[in-house]
């Protein structure tokens, strides 16, 4: 599992940093060891349904992810479609959740940035969305920003969700995890 975000304490609280979070909630519902450096990224181990799953956060600029799921995937000697990278997603409503196989970046540059340094498009994803009710000026401001005090709460739900979508797809798998999870919450 791959969060993506921006290193540093100035980002921790955007919305470019809800695939951070995602694998933060993960690390604490799974009981994971502690977060420790490798290379470029964070990692940790936890084991979930007899599986040991690493999960893993880059210390590389969200632009530059690839550089470090790249070498997660040679430090784990697996291949592309083990790695599921959670990740916000503009064009998504927020709080929307989205489990997919495999896809195009869709705009986004940590995407494009594992595709290029992995060379393939077939990797499984969950985006979160963080679109507002209208669009945006910048959407480069706007994902750098943190959620308004009245969006937060739909956020926190949406990793929650997030969160429960991923351990489906460990536990389960992948396609009975977008079945229960794509759909709007009711």
């Amino acid at each position: 599992m791959v969060g993506l975000g921006n290193p540093g304490p100035e980002y921790a609280e955007t919305r470019h940093n809800l695939g951070f979070w995602i694998v933060d909630r993960l690390a604490s519902r799974w009981k994971a060891g502690a977060w420790r450096r490798s290379g470029e990224r964070l990692e940790t181990r936890a084991t979930v349904a007899g599986r040991e799953i690493a999960l893993a956060k880059p210390l590389t600029w969200m632009n530059r992810s690839g550089i470090a799921v790249r070498a997660l995937r040679e430090a784990l000697d697996c291949e592309a479609d083990e790695i599921l990278v959670c990740y916000d997603e503009l064009a998504l409503p927020l709080g929307r959740i989205r489990l997919r196989t495999s896809g195009s970046h869709g705009g986004h540059n940590g995407v494009r940035s594992i595709i290029d340094r992995l060379g393939t498009m077939g990797f499984p994803r969950l985006r979160v969305g963080i679109g507002p009710d209208g669009g945006v000026e910048d959407g480069s401001d706007f994902v750098l920003s943190p959620f308004r005090r009245k969006e937060r709460p739909i956020a926190d739900e949406a990793v929650v969700r997030a969160a429960e979508a991923v351990e489906c797809a460990v536990t389960e798998d992948l396609l009975t995890a977008m079945n229960r999870y794509n759909p709007e919450p009711s």
